[in-house]
């Protein structure tokens, strides 16, 4: 008797885990038909909206430009479609954009889709940009550049293929943001921006992005967007970086280290724009990362830290890192994209606390220099981002004395007190390793001692490679 009501029972769980995995297998069967039917029906809608209007079919390819010598320099307008008067079902533009406006709500992506944009330089980094930028619902952005796409903008250009060479830069991004998002209105201008007639390149922008290679120019351009009140963003040095986790977004006036960015923040300072301008920069000092050779007859044509196309413009050869332009050209779209839709990047993080440390370690330095001098001194000829770039970079955070250990208080000091302060001659110690160099090898007193004497050999020697190593950066400070 219990036997047979024992195996009743089993029988009735077994039959009830049945039918729920029938049940589930029923449900999950449903949700997959529905899922596919949607997807037919939008894949009907996509193609009924684009059948009633004038233009080629969203799924046709826009024709590939024919095959073309690499020297041969077109126009690239005969394989862009315009779609004049075409207009995008709203529904299938929301259903594109559907994460971002998840992200940013109703109102966002509405300011975001009224924005205009102006890309100046679509090589490596403004390229990324741009096209993040219409991904994510800019639907109306200007491209600047005079440049052709050449073999070695292959690495790192966002759009450009084989076929694209001897082609303009801003039609490769054209071709291919209109594949994106055929709603989007693109003004593709091979051209160059001079302060001359700087206001009708930006006209009616809300964000202006300077991705120019060009130091004076790119000064220019931030000078005149400071002055017509533009929001600018600029792109300092991606060339010769390969460390990542390096790249930032600050004001112009927090940069430290990068040789581009202190170049543009003196000169734009000099001309009264002390700060205002997000940039976005890598602390990254190049290691051992050569310029490449010129061949001789470049070196006639004048200063070859600037080269180009025209008198002022001459081509700089710098080995870059794809990836790296990538990332920042992604940084600037992303900072963009949150300001205009009113979700500002309100804070970048910095280096936290480093920048205080440097002024502290300046005014220490400062301070040892008036005592030898014997009268105060307004500046050293080595500033506070030189100090950075000095102990984070070269000295690594570390002391050049065994056993080469992170200071407690860090220092720097005049390594050779028979020659001048300089980049090359200043070195990281403790504090206390400092003041002792200072007694021992400095000016002064009866009997002083060389640092080699004081220090040894193998320290000497380890001063010798981290002045190389400051020669080596001064090749990339434009």
């Amino acid at each position: 008797m219990n036997f047979d009501l024992q195996s009743h029972r089993t029988q009735l769980v077994l039959t009830a885990i049945a039918a729920s995995a029938a049940t589930a297998g029923l449900v999950s069967a449903y949700h997959s038909h529905v899922r596919r039917t949607k997807r037919r029906e939008l894949d009907r809608d996509v193609k009924r909206a684009l059948a009633s209007k004038p233009g080629p079919s969203a799924f046709s390819e826009v024709p590939s430009p024919p095959d073309i010598g690499i020297h041969e320099r077109r126009t690239g307008t005969e394989h862009i479609e315009r779609n004049v008067g075409f207009e995008y079902d709203e529904e299938l533009v929301r259903e594109q954009l559907a994460r971002n406006y998840a992200f940013f709500g109703e109102d966002g992506m509405a300011k975001i889709r009224k924005g205009k944009v102006v890309v100046v330089g679509c090589g490596g980094v403004g390229s990324w940009a741009a096209v993040m930028l219409v991904r994510s619902g800019i639907t109306d952005i200007r491209l600047v550049d005079f440049d052709y796409v050449t073999l070695s903008s292959l690495n790192r250009h966002a759009t450009a293929v084989l076929a694209d060479v001897g082609t303009p830069k801003v039609k490769s991004i054209e071709r291919t943001v209109k594949q994106i998002c055929r709603w989007v209105q693109v003004d593709a201008r091979i051209d160059i921006w001079r302060k001359e007639a700087g206001g009708d390149l930006l006209e009616g922008a809300d964000w202006v992005i300077d991705a120019i290679d060009n130091i004076t120019t790119k000064v220019d351009l931030l000078k005149y967007c400071h002055d017509n009140k533009i929001k600018a963003f600029s792109s300092m040095g991606a060339g010769a970086k390969s460390d990542p986790t390096r790249i930032q977004i600050s004001d112009i006036s927090f940069t430290m280290y990068d040789p581009l960015a202190r170049s543009v923040r003196r000169r734009l300072r000099l001309q009264g724009v002390s700060s205002g301008i997000p940039v976005v920069y890598s602390t990254e000092v190049p290691g051992d990362v050569k310029l490449l050779p010129l061949p001789e007859e470049e070196f006639k044509k004048g200063d070859v830290k600037e080269l180009g196309v025209f008198d002022d413009f001459r081509i700089r050869i710098l080995p870059v890192l794809g990836p790296l332009p990538s990332i920042f050209g992604l940084n600037i779209a992303t900072y963009i994209l949150c300001d205009l839709a009113g979700q500002p990047i309100s804070n970048p993080l910095p280096i936290k606390g480093r920048k205080k440390l440097y002024e502290r370690i300046y005014r220490d330095l400062l301070h040892r220099e008036e005592k030898m001098a014997g009268q105060a001194l307004n500046r050293l000829s080595i500033d506070e981002d030189d100090v950075g770039m000095l102990f984070e970079d070269i000295h690594r955070g570390r002391s050049i004395i065994p056993p080469h250990a992170v200071p407690v208080r860090p220092a720097l000091v005049r390594w050779d007190f028979t020659q001048p302060l300089s980049l090359e001659n200043c070195v990281a110690m403790e504090f206390t390793d400092a003041e002792k160099h200072v007694t021992e090898c400095g000016p002064g007193g009866d009997v002083k001692k060389t640092p080699e004497e004081v220090w040894g050999s193998d320290v000497a020697q380890v001063v010798t490679r981290r002045q190389e190593e400051v020669r080596r950066e001064r090749e990339w400070v434009m």
